[in-house]
């Protein structure tokens, strides 16, 4: 009884405020792009997820791998030649220059 003819199944009082064919969101909340949501908090978004990750470090001058946090903090040496991989800073860990990673997969 409070719905008009036009078979809508709102009631009638929300059709007057909102009406379906004028407003439309800005943004779709439920499908944010990847950059969207890797720009937010990590707790902000859609499904919570870490910012941190494991990488795996090849030494520049022996090539050997060692794994080791992305927000390593305390100095990360080479097990065979003793050479710094990474530098602890503020948040993620800073490489020396010329090692390179890749991001550990589960």
């Amino acid at each position: 009884s409070n719905q008009s003819s036009d078979n809508c199944s709102l009631p009638l009082c929300s059709k007057i405020f909102f009406p379906l064919s004028k407003y439309k969101m800005p943004v779709d909340l439920l499908h944010p792009s990847a950059e969207q949501e890797a720009s937010t908090h990590k707790l902000k978004r859609l499904v919570q997820s870490p910012n941190s990750f494991f990488m795996d470090i090849k030494c520049p001058g022996c090539f050997q791998i060692t794994t080791v946090f992305s927000h390593a903090q305390s100095v990360v040496l080479c097990g065979s030649c003793n050479v710094m991989l990474c530098q602890p800073t503020g948040g993620r860990a800073r490489l020396t220059e010329g090692c390179s990673y890749r991001k550990k997969v589960d």
